[in-house]
């Protein structure tokens, strides 16, 4: 059901977000908007935030690299779009694996080189852990990040999951034009839907959940099926067992009895020998 927030802005339920126009899109945005992004309750887990009451995960900004911070764990790039504020972009380095345990030297020449781990020049998107090379990406470089959105300490940061080096200035603004058209066009305007649509978008989620438990019942089905399959073959596995250790019992006895006997013959042809 659609709640009414601030300003009288409706908030529809998550199951209305694919008919938005920018849940699923990266959203062109300058930095001072993006910090103008807030989390609305009911939809923290979805890492959701809302412009105005637009449905927004993945961003897109381009602007200039204006320091770069390296950390253990992760890269932070701040980047100046122009817009009167500046966005952390965060790119996260790899785990440490057997492979990265090799130290590896840093800098040129033999001399005045820094040791330090290649887990240290490893960096990962932050949702699929592709690896990203961000050797490029250093201040003074104008660059198009896309992202998902995070927030550390009251602050919104990007989580960088690609990238691109804006090397012409036409690039640069046509970037522009579209981030500016998409403000005024969508963004700036409270995003709608009538009850049709609503209803609309209600049966289609409650058929897809329908489906998604289908399914899931039939994987459960048939892991039943695999896991009565395996039973009976473990029974059938230990009889068996149970008939060929019989039969090896009866084949031991026999061959006890036999061995006996012939002993018995040996003693008999033995004896009758020394007499």
């Amino acid at each position: 059901m659609a709640t009414v927030g601030d300003g009288g802005l409706v908030f529809y339920p998550a199951f209305c977000f694919k008919a938005s126009p920018t849940h699923f899109a990266w959203v062109k945005m300058a930095a001072v908007d993006v910090h103008l992004l807030k989390r609305k309750a009911g939809f923290e887990e979805q890492s959701t935030f809302f412009y105005m009451n637009h449905p927004i995960r993945f961003v897109s900004l381009v602007g200039v690299i204006v320091a770069r911070t390296d950390y253990p764990t992760l890269t932070i790039l701040t980047v100046d779009d122009s817009s009167g504020a500046t966005i952390d972009v965060i790119v996260l380095k790899a785990p440490v694996t057997d492979n990265d345990s090799q130290p590896v030297r840093s800098g040129k020449g033999d001399r005045g080189g820094v040791l330090q781990s290649a887990y240290a020049t490893k960096h990962v998107a932050a949702t699929n852990k592709t690896t990203l090379d961000i050797t490029a990406l250093i201040p003074g470089t104008v660059v198009q990040v896309k992202g998902t959105l995070s927030m550390f300490r009251g602050s919104m940061q990007i989580q960088l999951e690609r990238f691109s080096v804006i090397r012409d200035t036409n690039a640069e603004m046509r970037f522009l034009d579209l981030r500016c058209r998409l403000l005024a066009e969508v963004l700036s305007v409270p995003w709608r839907l009538t009850e049709g649509e609503m209803a609309r978008l209600r049966r289609e989620a409650d058929a897809e959940e329908e489906r998604l438990e289908d399914e899931q019942e039939r994987l459960r089905r048939r892991q039943r099926r695999r896991i009565e399959r395996e039973e009976r073959d473990q029974v059938r596995i230990q009889k068996l067992w149970e008939r060929e250790e019989k039969i090896r019992a009866k084949e031991a006895m026999y061959s006890r009895d036999a061995g006996a006997k012939l002993m018995h013959e040996f003693e008999k042809r033995k004896v009758g020998l020394e007499q």
